[in-house]
């Protein structure tokens, strides 16, 4: 999967689903300046990972992480037609999957549970990744990159990368 183009979109027969384990690896915080937002949490006394960076920091809660991402970026990746007016919320909750093969199955699972489909799984610079809409309207956005390090329970190492 990892050698298709970015752009590429994945998708799943309907009856094929799989279900993530009960566990987030990040809150994603759509902000107005990243920089300014992390130094408000390192302010607070939060120590800010090594391996975030300009455009996306990230702290350590134990086993997932608060993330600091553009509001911009965040609403674009999410596939709304701004950050602004449109419903959007400035927030995700970020499953990070154990393989690529599973990114497109757990979005298929969420639209089959209710959810809504906001972007198929796509393949990214870094990996796959899609998002669905909680019957709510919250954003979740299933991931997989190479790069992120779990521990043996499939905790998010935070200051860790591949």
């Amino acid at each position: 999967m990892l050698n298709k183009p970015v752009g590429h979109q994945f998708t799943v027969a309907e009856t094929e689903s799989i279900a993530p384990s009960q566990r987030l690896h990040m809150v994603l915080l759509g902000v107005q300046s990243v920089p300014r937002s992390a130094a408000f949490y390192e302010s607070l006394g939060w120590k800010k990972s090594p391996t975030g960076h300009d455009g996306f920091a990230k702290f350590d809660l134990g086993g997932y992480s608060l993330s600091l991402i553009s509001r911009e970026d965040l609403a674009k990746d999410a596939r709304y037609e701004s950050a602004e007016g449109s419903g959007f919320p400035g927030i995700a909750l970020i499953y990070l999957a154990e393989t690529p093969e599973e990114v497109p199955l757990i979005l298929n699972r969420a639209v089959k549970a209710g959810g809504s489909l906001l972007k198929k799984a796509t393949r990214t610079e870094w990996g796959i990744a899609g998002y669905f809409k909680d019957p709510d309207g919250h954003i979740f956005e299933v991931d997989y990159e190479d790069a992120w390090v779990f521990d043996e329970e499939h905790r998010l190492v935070v200051d860790k990368m591949n």
